[in-house]
């Protein structure tokens, strides 16, 4: 079975889209549970906002690639009906 890397101590900046979902999914489950003290679910809280921003950096990302490529291909398009 293959093992994920460890990214819980990895700069969010230098999380992919997976690995950034997959972590908040599991900082949302440990805050949950309900951590150990005040401190602790502060942190996680952080490390959570930071996770969600990334998450979303790629989403937008993403988007604008898409609409880039759908605008090439509709400039495709129309250059060929000429």
């Amino acid at each position: 079975m293959e093992t994920m890397p460890a990214t819980h101590d990895a700069p969010v900046a230098d999380l992919s889209y997976e690995q950034a979902r997959d972590e908040l999914v599991r900082v949302v489950g440990e805050l949950e549970q309900g951590a150990e003290t005040l401190e602790r679910s502060l942190e996680l809280w952080e490390r959570g906002e930071a996770l969600a921003r990334r998450c979303e950096e790629w989403l937008i990302g993403a988007r604008a690639r898409l609409d880039a490529a759908r605008s090439g291909a509709s400039a495709e398009g129309s250059d060929s009906t000429r």
